[in-house]
């Protein structure tokens, strides 16, 4: 995005720099102290720039945060909500002042008009897209780990090898923790991301179900048929109370099912299987340590031997970045089907099919850039 913004500030165009803030993630720097005020929002900072003598709002892109720190943090803001709170005295908005993709912008009163306007149209901050800082890890178990939460950093339009000051924001991050995590301070943090590290919450029974299959595959030398899976999964559920082999029986019709929709969209190849939904829990908590981080509910230095542990259970479970991504589909989609029906996750399946092809194709992906093993 900042080279993007350079290259609108270069063309001279104040109208597209505009239209390019408005689809863009914009933070302001506030004190923790501050930020933990219930009910109260500190005012704009301002900042006055030494080569025009201006006053001005400054502002950063999500690219340009600098490091983690335990008492300054950020408040995500977009360009029309600058635009209501806008200081009646202040006439420039400072774009990663003192950087190189800098950019000021005029906030005259009729500017303002026209910064309402670009964020109506663009509807927010863009999501579905992989986005990469070229100053985070590349390369290595860091980022072999921090890719592990790749889908969902797509899914919301967030940087993916970042550990650092914010996952999304301050705020966001602690509500993000809140619901749907329940996780209101640090001891329920480590609590939940020790059992995200069990693929406790991945579902017990799904989990037994591929591993029947799994095991049978081992068995018999290869994939069994649908109907030697059933036997076997009534098999292992035949001392089970009724509610489990409902749900096994379920389980097992959604997992054959996405898989032939993967296999009929080419994702999955005609002789391939997922024998494990773990990813779901280790690509979910890899983005839990980012949110608990920028929550400052654990450090930085915590927070990377979390996510290189992550990583190393991850390389435990899976054998290709392809087939890790395919389990944490599949659970995405069971659940969504499970919790919602089968017509409800098809929107789900669609979104995750072209995160997935984004992931596997991308040139730029770290699942086309970093070795497995």
């Amino acid at each position: 995005m900042e080279h993007a913004l350079s290259a609108a500030v270069a063309g001279g165009d104040a109208d597209a720099v505009v239209e390019l803030l408005a689809r863009t993630r914009l933070y302001v720097l506030v004190a923790r102290l501050h930020a933990d005020i219930p009910g109260w929002t500190a005012p704009l900072p301002a900042i006055r720039d030494e080569v025009s003598g201006r006053t001005c709002v400054p502002v950063l892109t999500q690219g340009m945060l600098p490091p983690w720190h335990p008492e300054w943090v950020f408040r995500e803001v977009s360009i029309g909500g600058l635009a209501r709170i806008w200081p009646y005295d202040v006439r420039r908005l400072a774009v990663n002042h003192g950087t190189p993709y800098a950019a000021t912008v005029d906030a005259r009163p009729k500017r303002l008009k026209a910064w309402l306007k670009a964020d109506e149209r663009s509807g927010g901050a863009q999501r579905g897209v992989l986005l990469t800082d070229s100053g985070g890890p590349l390369h290595g178990p860091l980022a072999h780990g921090l890719a592990l939460g790749t889908h969902l950093a797509v899914t919301n339009g967030l940087i993916w090898n970042r550990l650092g000051t914010a996952y999304e924001s301050y705020a966001a991050d602690r509500a993000r923790l809140r619901s749907p995590w329940g996780i209101p301070h640090r001891a329920e943090y480590r609590d939940r991301l020790a059992s995200l590290m069990k693929n406790q919450l991945v579902g017990r029974v799904h989990e037994a179900v591929l591993r029947t299959r799994h095991t049978l595959a081992n068995r018999l030398g290869h994939t069994p048929t649908r109907e030697e899976w059933s036997e076997a999964v009534a098999r292992t559920f035949a001392a089970r109370d009724a509610d489990d082999r409902a749900a096994a029986n379920r389980a097992l019709h959604d997992i054959t099912r996405y898989e032939e929709k993967f296999r009929a969209d080419g994702a999955l190849a005609p002789d391939g299987r997922v024998d494990t939904l773990a990813a779901f829990d280790l690509g979910r908590a890899v983005n839990v340590v980012r949110l608990a981080l920028g929550a400052r509910y654990s450090d930085p230095h915590e927070a990377e031997q979390d996510v290189l542990r992550l990583g190393e259970l991850a390389r435990g479970a899976y054998s290709s970045w392809a087939d890790f991504s395919l389990g944490y589909l599949m659970a995405r989609l069971v659940h969504r089907a499970e919790d919602d029906g089968p017509e409800a996750a098809e929107p789900t399946y669609r979104q995750s099919l072209t995160e997935h092809r984004i992931l596997i194709q991308d040139p730029t992906s770290p699942y086309r850039n970093i070795a497995w093993s």
